[in-house]
């Protein structure tokens, strides 16, 4: 696979193309969204009730009733305990499960430009044998990289720059995550500006549904994958 590194796109070409792939596979991205709330809002309510989290938020109301600082100081010894250890483990292992869902767009927006018939096991082809350990694995990576830095302001952000194209690059050209980073961090440093803008968008547009009407989240949370595959199109040309 060959990749080379054609003139900066337009910004509202990328746009276009997004809410084209976006508009186009609505269906499917109302499956995501369903399929993504279900799995994860049971497996918090699950493990919650296992580890006891409510009882826990319960002494923090409590706390909080006394005083501010008796609150901050249940909260440190809530935290500390096993329980809220082992729902945090749970808490990440359930993210990292879901991610492979996501890879399923690009099987879909790629099928449609090759006018393929998208077909609903397209959705979950990230889950497929070995690919499911592949993605889990860089998934189980990013996020706990994206976790360490979260205290920061500027750090997630970069994060989330130099690693914006590691999953079309995994998937399409079959690179492995860090030979994924470096290839993004060569173009984010010419394609700056568009990758910017369109990460912003695609931030902005993915809870827009929530904040505006509740069930159009639904349709725009897994929006930043259109917008992925866009922004891949123009900037990496595949070659076989």
């Amino acid at each position: 696979m060959q990749n080379k590194y054609p003139q900066k796109p337009g910004i509202d070409f990328i746009l276009k193309q997004a809410f084209f792939y976006w508009n186009k596979t609505l269906v499917f991205q109302l499956m995501f969204s369903i399929i993504y709330f279900a799995v994860f809002f049971t497996s918090l309510f699950f493990f919650a009730s296992k580890y006891g989290i409510w009882d826990q938020q319960q002494e923090l109301i409590e706390a909080f009733k006394v005083s501010t600082e008796v609150y901050v100081q249940k909260a440190a010894e809530l935290g500390a305990t096993d329980n809220s250890r082992y729902f945090s483990y749970a808490f990440l292992g359930t993210l990292v499960f879901l991610y492979p869902l996501n890879i399923g767009f690009f099987q879909i927006f790629r099928k449609i430009d090759l006018k393929e018939k998208i077909e609903i096991s397209d959705l979950f082809i990230g889950y497929n044998g070995l690919n499911f350990f592949k993605y889990v694995g860089y998934s189980l990576f990013w996020i706990l990289i994206y976790f360490m830095t979260a205290q920061t302001i500027i750090l997630p952000v970069i994060w989330v720059l130099v690693t914006f194209f590691v999953a079309p690059l995994m998937f399409f050209n079959n690179r492995r995550s860090f030979e994924a980073i470096s290839l993004n961090f060569k173009v984010l440093k010419g394609n700056f500006i568009e990758i910017f803008v369109c990460v912003l968008v695609a931030f902005l547009f993915k809870y827009v549904g929530f904040a505006v009407f509740f069930i159009g989240g639904l349709f725009t949370f897994p929006f930043w994958n259109a917008m992925i595959y866009s922004l891949y199109k123009v900037v990496f040309t595949d070659k076989s």
